[in-house]
Parts: C-alpha cells; sequence; structure tokens
C-alpha cells in the first residue's frame, strides 16, 4: 500500500497568518509589558539582566583602559614646558605681533579702529578694551604667582631663575588710563606685543652695521644714537609702525613709540614662568588725517624675524579712521 504523501513544509507560512486584531494601543501597551510571556520592551527581564552586565563589564573595562592611557600620557608631559618646541612645533620660530585694542566680538574678522574723537560714548569702547587689557599689568597680584616674584629686570640685570621682570605701565606716557589713552584727543595709542614662542631667544641688531635696507629711517636712526648713548639697550627687539602706502604714509601722521621703540632683550627668552606678563610697546599716533582710512603695518625687527605679509610673519596689521 502506498505511503501517503507528506505535504513540504512551508517555512514562510508563518507570515500568512492572520494579523491580530489588536489595536496599536494594546500593541504597545503589550510592547512595554506582556504578563502572558512576562516580556518587557520585548525582552525577558533574564535577558535585560544579562545585557545590562555584559554593557557595564564592557564599558567599565573600556573606561579603565581609556583612563590608564590618559595617566601614561600626561606622564609624559611637564605642566610648563611643552613637549614640541620651536622648529618641532606648530608655532614655529618665527613669532608674530599683536594688537590691543581689538574690534568686539561681533566683528571679530574686522582689524578696523573707527571712532568719532568728541563723542566720549563713541571711544570708550576702544578705551573700556585697554582697560581690560591691561588690568593684570595694573593689579599683578591677579596672575597666579606673580607678586611674589616681581624683578625690577634692566639691561644690566637679567631676572635670576623663578622671577620674571616686571612691566611698568607708567612708562607710557600719554598712554595711560587716567588719559583715556589719548582717544579723546583724536590721537590714540595702541598697544604692541610680541607673540610667545617658548624658548625663542632674538638674534639682535645691537649694532648699526648691517641693518636691514627695508628698516624705516627713524628705526636707524634711533639705533644709531641708542649705540653712542646706551650701547648697552641694542639688545632690543625693534618695533616700527608705519603707512602701508605712499597715501597711507601720507595720512598717518608722526609716531612716538613708549617706553621704547622696541621690547627689551631680558623678557626672552620666554620660559612660561609663573606671573609672567609679556612686555608691551604702547604707539602713539599724534595727528592720524580725519575722515580717512589709514592702512598701517607694524613690524618686529631681529635676525631670526622674518616678515611675511600674507602669512602676518614677524608683523601686524590693522587700520585707523577718525572722524
Amino acid at each position: 500500500m502506498p505511503k501517503p504523501v507528506e505535504e513540504p513544509f512551508d517555512q514562510f507560512q508563518q507570515y500568512y497568518r492572520t494579523p491580530s486584531n489588536r489595536s496599536a494601543a494594546e500593541s504597545f501597551r503589550l510592547f512595554l509589558w506582556n504578563p502572558e510571556e512576562g516580556v518587557i520592551f520585548g525582552r525577558t527581564p533574564s535577558s535585560w539582566s544579562k545585557i545590562g552586565t555584559f554593557y557595564i563589564i564592557f564599558y567599565s573595562v573600556l573606561a579603565a583602559l581609556v583612563a590608564l592611557c590618559m595617566w601614561v600620557f600626561f606622564q609624559t608631559l611637564d605642566p610648563r614646558i611643552p613637549k614640541w618646541q620651536m622648529d618641532q612645533s606648530l608655532i614655529g620660530t618665527n613669532p608674530g605681533l599683536g594688537f590691543r585694542p581689538l574690534p568686539s566680538e561681533d566683528n571679530v574678522e574686522s582689524t578696523l579702529i573707527y571712532y568719532k574723537g568728541t563723542e566720549r560714548k563713541n571711544y570708550e569702547e576702544w578705551t573700556d578694551a585697554l582697560d581690560k587689557f591691561l588690568e593684570d599689568y595694573r593689579t599683578p597680584g591677579q596672575v597666579s604667582g606673580r607678586g611674589q616674584n616681581i624683578y625690577n629686570c634692566n639691561y644690566k640685570q637679567l631676572p635670576p631663575p623663578g622671577m620674571v621682570c616686571d612691566v611698568d605701565i607708567k612708562l607710557y606716557g600719554p598712554c595711560t588710563k587716567e588719559n583715556n589713552y589719548n582717544y579723546h584727543k583724536s590721537a590714540p595709542c595702541i598697544f604692541l606685543k610680541l607673540n610667545k614662542i617658548y624658548g625663542w631667544v632674538a638674534e639682535y641688531y645691537n649694532t648699526t652695521d648691517h641693518l636691514p635696507s627695508n628698516m624705516p629711517k627713524e628705526l636707524k636712526q634711533y639705533i644709531n644714537e641708542t649705540a653712542n648713548s646706551k650701547p648697552d639697550e641694542l639688545n632690543t627687539v625693534w618695533v616700527s609702525c608705519e603707512g602701508e602706502t605712499a597715501a597711507d604714509i601720507e595720512h598717518i601722521g608722526p609716531i612716538k613709540y613708549y617706553p621704547r621703540p622696541g621690547f627689551p632683550g631680558y623678557y626672552y627668552p620666554y620660559q612660561n614662568s609663573e606671573g609672567y606678563l609679556s612686555p608691551l610697546v604702547a604707539v602713539n599716533f599724534e595727528r592720524p588725517i580725519h575722515g580717512v582710512l589709514i592702512n598701517i603695518e607694524c613690524k618686529a625687527w631681529a635676525h631670526n624675524i622674518k616678515h611675511d605679509r600674507h602669512e602676518r610673519l614677524g608683523s601686524v596689521h590693522f587700520e585707523l579712521m577718525l572722524d
């Protein structure tokens, strides 16, 4: 007698079952908690326990490995001495210049200093910015460690180890808070600082021989006078400011530098000492022409400072306009 032929099992027949007549709310409620199967969010409590235990152990071990790697990494670093210096660092060996005051944060890409000298509310934006910038110079105790290790340096007295040279803002002539930095007289002061590079030592133009041909005549004359009267002060990173074009040179007017046109060499090298403040040069534009946009470029001068206007190496650009 022939055997009955078994119908093959259709493995997909389960998908052809009549769909449940449950409402969406009922299906969602059963997803949250199914009392018949003892399932929470689609899994049994035992399954959730196993998954939770796995991830707790996994992320605990991962966090411990990351913490261990970070601890080992920080053991190779010194909080005051950068690991990569000079040519090996991203900063390199060619410092640039910075200027203050800067335009407001709303116009962060601008380098224009524009105001009306006859309106106090108009120029207060700039004098307030200088007040904030110079606050650390006025109250040394605000800077960590400063006030205990300040040394009155000069060209013959270099700072001992662990000490930092004082920056006396009383030497800035008319460029003081009490005098509104001369903004009310339409003869504004701009402060320059040399960007800090750890361990950088300037190669000074400390002789009058072989001065750069593009160095301004006024600065060359000042260096010659210094060589004759105060040769010790030749160890200076010199600074000059001038108009970028012939029209700018004509409109910029006379310029004075306080306390001198340069940064004294005894402030260098920068070694990230506690309480260190960068030396400043106050540039006073005595009689700039009103109603004209004046493009100004300031440069720092040393044998190992190269100038590149596009890369802003060794120089800084800003515009000045007075109404």
